[in-house]
């Protein structure tokens, strides 16, 4: 073996920078330095933001520009290397992650396709909607899975709010409307239903006089029974309640047929008309997992992996968060595509990788169910906590939840930053919402 094989650092290489991504590079560094390790976090974008804010981004409640972080920055703190880049393949035989080629607007290359080694690898590349095959869903709806989505549906809401507000200026007694449809009755659908209502208030104050929230229409289509399944039947209904009380249209059990240019065709024969059409109705892992590197994936192109978070083809192959599956021993259900769930998977990846580097025995993931909690913007926040605890659930509504909702989003802060900036973060972010501008309209 040569001296410069001999003096290779130990390369842990992190593929996505979602909720679990970044905690995990950031004790990664912080544990083992780059005097003898690299560790590199790879992501086909240069920012981070938490995806269960997106629907805030979306409605133009929330400036990402103030909230998301900067991964090389955060690289630059945390004692890793940040590389952009979208991972096409996995050489497993060369212990090497495929990178594709780095394009510009126009198409020309900016960085050719390269390979990166690894002496340990983590997939946490998270979750895409799944449109099941819809037929005019790619076409004609728009997905709420990154940022770039986020801003192109909230450009396009404010553009059908002014068209709204010209004609009403030009004809008071026009009945002219912005129409949106969601579909899917999951967090993101209802959360995005209410944020609308709480961004066309604020418009008014933006120069559109003539236009307010009674000048939207709403509809969330669901195609199970109620909206909310993932709570308790009394807080779905509780939700449903506070949604048409703001003025959404809730439509359950009915399923999308197809999606057109003009609205939304369900299973019972109606036709919702809309200008814009948002898909919010299931995830799935992206389609480049499919049998990627010859591992094990489900149809749903989720990795499958056992109880320390390995991949079950290759022991230095992990993978956490939306992109994993894993049913743990007797139960009969996967773990739920949740933040909290990466958070969890991230901490045990972390364990585990600690371990076959130092010789230490790995350990099992056991997942603790905090609960859920879904936020209808400044009306309401309702959700179920400690599902773990006493074999059941402890409902909350109202003020209460609405704290403990915003407490989650601070304890990613502090996962990704650290205590001391992250409470500082916090605080700034506490200040912001005083004196920057209520609603992101550029």
């Amino acid at each position: 073996m040569s001296n410069n094989q001999k003096t290779k650092k130990i390369q842990i290489v992190v593929v996505g920078g979602g909720a679990g991504g970044p905690g995990l590079v950031a004790r990664l560094g912080k544990k083992f330095g780059r005097k003898k390790f690299d560790i590199i976090l790879i992501d086909r974008n240069q920012t981070h933001i938490w995806k269960p804010l997106l629907h805030e981004v979306a409605a133009g409640s929330l400036d990402a520009n103030l909230d998301e972080v900067g991964y090389r920055s955060h690289a630059y703190r945390w004692n890793y290397r940040f590389f952009d880049g979208s991972l096409e393949a996995i050489d497993r035989e060369a212990r090497q992650v495929v990178i594709a080629p780095i394009l510009d607007e126009t198409g020309r290359e900016i960085v050719a396709r390269h390979r990166i080694r690894y002496d340990y690898l983590v997939i946490s590349v998270g979750s895409v909607s799944n449109d099941f095959g819809t037929p005019g869903v790619r076409e004609n709806a728009i997905y709420l899975d990154d940022r770039t989505q986020a801003d192109r549906f909230r450009k396009r809401l404010l553009n059908q709010c002014l068209r709204v507000s010209r004609t009403m200026s030009a004809d008071p007694t026009a009945d002219a409307r912005v129409r949106v449809a969601i579909v899917g009755g999951g967090a993101t659908g209802v959360e995005l239903a209410a944020e609308l209502f709480n961004a066309a208030k604020g418009l008014a104050y933006y120069g559109l006089e003539v236009f307010d929230e009674t000048r939207l229409d709403v509809t969330l289509v669901e195609a199970g029974p109620r909206i909310l399944p993932a709570l308790p039947e009394n807080l779905s209904q509780a939700a449903t309640e506070e949604l048409e009380a703001i003025g959404v249209t809730v439509l359950t059990g009915r399923q999308v047929t197809e999606i057109t240019e003009e609205g939304i065709a369900t299973s019972d024969g109606t036709f919702i008309s809309a200008d814009l059409r948002v898909w919010a109705a299931g995830v799935k892992g992206p389609d480049f997992l499919q049998g990627i590197g010859g591992l094990e994936t489900t149809p749903g192109n989720q990795l499958i992996v056992t109880k320390t978070m390995q991949t079950t083809r290759d022991d230095r192959i992990f993978a956490i968060g939306d992109c994993a599956r894993f049913v743990p021993e007797g139960e009969e259900r996967p773990i739920p595509p949740r933040a909290q769930a990466a958070h969890q998977m991230a901490g045990t990846a972390f364990h585990n990788l600690c371990a076959l580097i130092g010789g230490g025995k790995l350990r099992g993931f056991v997942y603790q169910d905090k609960g859920s909690l879904v936020s209808l913007s400044r009306f309401s926040t309702v959700g179920s906590l400690m599902g773990n605890l006493v074999g059941g659930r402890m409902a909350v509504e109202g003020r209460i939840a609405r704290l403990i909702y915003v407490s989650l989003y601070g304890m990613h802060i502090v996962a990704i930053h650290g205590w001391i900036k992250g409470v500082a973060l916090i605080a700034m972010g506490r200040i912001n919402q005083v004196i920057r501008p209520r609603l992101k309209l550029h």
